[in-house]
């Protein structure tokens, strides 16, 4: 592994290449990640990098987010199976229909979504701001796309009429149960419960705090309890433990494990690096309205 690493480095120089990595890629991928973060951290990053190539350890949509916001440079993503299941869920028809049924709806979808997509959204927006976003647009009408957990997340936070789009994270809806709370309730009393809002609202409602990916990094810290139980993709307990050494940190459950992420290794970003794989490629038009709503998202203080 020191070898793979070891060559890694020494083709980022030769390249001018930077690493960015979701927080959900594994150990060794966040180790060697030049920046690591959430979808709105790395969005950001992506705007304002001065690499020649970008390798993009997340998934698909991510990648063509920076690329999107680097139309000059070579992103590429190491694996072509690495994409994001919940962004596959969104049928443009169908967004299309939607967006005649309510013509005075602004469409605000979540940034795990394709550049497709993105061309008939009016505004971006990542779990951490979701809120923040429903409430900085005119309309008082809100299609949601396309997480409806997310959706009711905000729609609890919001006076405006949310319109839930039928989609899910299959790691959060469907991996992340009632009985695992219970479970982790019974074992450990005096831990405080973090969740994702990507979660149930049955399971929002039994957890302590509702936070995104970037949020648990903010307030880990603050948290007053030692022991701390992570109910988000099982790669997120990797990052806390790196950055508060000296908390507890336990996943909610081993099942939440996101097959996307996991699809990128240290040996996908070497061959990455060598043969140019797998470089992200978009109709320059798609871009340009892509790039419409994810600009207005990064102005939204």
């Amino acid at each position: 592994m020191k070898e793979m690493i070891k060559e890694i480095e020494k083709l980022k120089k030769e390249k001018n290449a930077i690493i960015l990595a979701h927080n959900y890629q594994r150990k060794e991928v966040q180790e060697i990640a030049d920046f690591l973060g959430d979808s709105l951290e790395l969005a950001r990053k992506a705007a304002s990098l001065s690499a020649d190539v970008i390798i993009f350890a997340g998934v698909s949509f991510m990648a063509e987010t920076a690329k999107i916001l680097n139309p000059d440079k070579k992103v590429l993503l190491p694996e072509e199976s690495a994409y994001c299941e919940m962004a596959e869920m969104v049928d443009v028809k169908e967004l299309k229909k939607l967006r005649e049924k309510y013509p005075d709806a602004a469409v605000v979808s979540y940034i795990n979504t394709t550049a497709e997509t993105k061309t008939l959204t009016d505004i971006v927006c990542t779990s951490a701001n979701a809120v923040k976003i429903v409430e900085s647009v005119p309309q008082n009408k809100i299609i949601f796309v396309p997480d409806k957990n997310l959706g009711t997340y905000v729609k609890k936070r919001t006076k405006k009429e949310i319109i839930l789009y039928d989609g899910f994270c299959y790691v959060h809806h469907k991996l992340i149960m009632k009985k695992d709370i219970e479970k982790i309730r019974e074992e450990y009393p005096d831990a405080h419960i973090m969740v994702h809002p990507e979660t149930p609202e049955e399971i929002q409602e039994m957890a302590d705090s509702i936070l995104s990916t970037g949020q648990m990094i903010k307030q880990a810290g603050k948290i007053k309890e030692k022991t701390i139980i992570v109910g988000t993709e099982i790669g997120m307990v990797d990052r806390l433990k790196r950055d508060f050494p000296d908390k507890n940190f336990i996943p909610l459950t081993m099942r939440a494990r996101c097959r996307g992420m996991k699809e990128i290794t240290l040996e996908s970003i070497l061959n990455s690096l060598k043969y140019d794989r797998y470089e992200i490629v978009l109709d320059k038009e798609v871009m340009e309205k892509a790039k419409i709503p994810i600009e207005r998202m990064l102005k939204v203080k």
